[in-house]
């Protein structure tokens, strides 16, 4: 597909062990190679509604009677789907991170090899733009940012030289950025440390990981027993949450036991952690990073 290449299509759908008759959604339409998968193996009763904000994968939509397709934010999953009537599922799939779609889309600004306008919404209705924080947010926060999400050690420094430097002039597209930032981008790295900037950017933006979080505590009122959650993520911010999610139901403290020594945490994982074979990551790189954990209700 030249819109989005489905990661670990067939273990991200096969971890839903799809009921013929089941009702599942599908969180990160795309390019629809999951979403196909999944109307594949469900009987005619079956049910499939997707979410997707960026408008470019509308575009894309399944002509099948049993897929609903709806322009929103994943976040908003249990609004939509009692809109719908939809009140349990049996199966939520999620591939996180950007399509490749976004990705070659040059004037979307995701990627460090165009020199495209800094956008990297992925919902285009959505008021700030990468371009807004680089040259409007203040040094502590832009500080803060690629701290938090670039994990980038330097980040008090990189903040100063963009506050510095767009006071100059302002920095609007992906090779201006590269050039205001070319003392700490050595040649061996350059690409490594773009992406982890570019990443921190992208994360502020789209508000990921408050929409992940948002997404995971409402998954266990979602699901029917037995239902299952499948979840691919890119980098370890997202891999922290849901490991964590799944493990304890927490994103930060510790489980609180009863006075029999018993945690309420409400999932369970469901066998190991998923990774792309070696010749999956040879046809399309940029599965190298994608880690599948699957979980279901714990009784």
């Amino acid at each position: 597909m030249s819109y989005h290449n489905p990661v670990l299509l067939h273990e991200s759908v096969n971890a839903l062990a799809i009921k013929k008759d089941g009702i599942y959604v599908d969180l990160t339409f795309g390019g629809g190679g999951h979403s196909r998968e999944i109307l594949n193996q469900l009987g005619v009763n079956g049910k499939l509604v997707a979410f997707d904000q960026d408008a470019d994968a509308l575009q894309n939509k399944i002509d099948d009677e049993r897929f609903v397709l709806i322009a929103e934010n994943f976040r908003f999953i249990s609004r939509y789907l009692r809109f719908y009537g939809i009140k349990k599922v049996d199966g939520i799939l999620a591939d996180l991170g950007v399509s490749s779609h976004q990705f070659d889309e040059a004037s979307r600004g995701f990627s460090t090899r165009f020199d495209g306008e800094l956008d990297m919404r992925m919902n285009q209705k959505s008021k700030i733009s990468a371009k807004h924080i680089i040259n409007k947010y203040p040094e502590e926060k832009l500080s803060e940012i690629l701290f938090l999400y670039g994990e980038l050690r330097n980040a008090k420094s990189i903040a100063k030289t963009i506050v510095e430097e767009r006071q100059k002039e302002k920095i609007d597209t992906s090779f201006q950025l590269k050039k205001v930032l070319e003392k700490y981008l050595p040649k061996a790295k350059e690409h490594k440390i773009l992406a982890q900037i570019y990443q921190a950017f992208r994360i502020e933006v789209n508000e990921e990981l408050e929409a992940l979080k948002e997404l995971l505590i409402q998954t266990p009122n979602l699901l029917n027993e037995n239902g299952r959650l499948s979840i691919i993520s890119y980098h370890s911010l997202e891999d922290r949450l849901v490991k964590r999610f799944i493990s304890t139901g927490l994103f930060t403290g510790e489980l609180e036991k009863d006075i029999f020594g018993n945690t309420n945490e409400p999932l369970k994982k469901v066998g190991k952690l998923i990774v792309p074979s070696f010749a999956e990551i040879k046809q399309n790189n940029r599965a190298r990073s994608a880690k599948l954990r699957i979980a279901t209700l714990k009784k």
